[in-house]
């Protein structure tokens, strides 16, 4: 199927979410979307991986600190001292120790649109500040704010790849290619990629 009409993306089920086992939940949330589970698997993620998977190159480090600093002046705080750099290599730490602390979900999503559309789905990263219906909005009340008071990562629930780009390095991280089943065809393909499925009596 050409790269028009689909695209994959990376999920990461946080420990949090199945510590709490609303797993099934969640995954029901992207099914109902249609889109077309590919690979899935649970794993005690070593800290080699998350650190691979949370690149440590400058530009990364300083693009993570930079969004941070935008929620920081939107919440009203003090920046006049702050340090892209540093905060993004904090963020990164924390996600390291949150991402290790228990067994996480590895999942592989295919589908049109599917990136843009699992992140909707999922909606804000300060998940209490998301929109109504939104998976993080539905299941947590972090904030940004919470997560700084008590110096840990913000408990995102879940990770999604934020473009085809990145989606498709993240992919190879934590699957190899014959761990990806692309072999069936779902019910949502059928109606939404097959040209003659309403013409039947043609």
């Amino acid at each position: 199927m050409g790269k028009i009409l689909t695209e994959r993306t990376l999920i990461l089920v946080k420990p949090d979410v199945i510590q709490r086992q609303i797993v099934g939940e969640i995954l029901s949330r992207f099914e109902r979307k249609g889109f077309k589970i590919v690979g899935m698997k649970m794993v005690n993620a070593s800290k080699e991986q998350i650190q691979d998977h949370y690149t440590d190159e400058e530009s990364y480090l300083i693009e993570t600190g930079e969004k941070a600093k935008k929620g920081a002046i939107a919440r009203g705080e003090d920046v006049s001292n702050w340090n892209s750099l540093e905060k993004g290599k904090i963020i990164r730490k924390n996600n390291v120790v949150y991402l290790t602390c228990g067994p996480i979900i590895a999942m592989v999503l295919e589908g049109h649109g599917v990136v843009s559309g699992v992140r909707k789905v999922l909606g804000s990263t300060s998940p209490a500040d998301g929109d109504v219906g939104t998976i993080r909005d539905d299941y947590s009340f972090d904030t940004y704010a919470l997560a700084d008071y008590v110096s840990r990562a913000t408990r995102t629930m879940l990770h999604a790849s934020d473009s085809p780009e990145n989606a498709e390095r993240e992919v190879k991280i934590w699957f190899k290619e014959n761990e990806l089943c692309n072999n069936y065809e779902t019910v949502a393909e059928k109606i939404f990629f097959d040209s003659s499925w309403d013409h039947l009596d043609e």
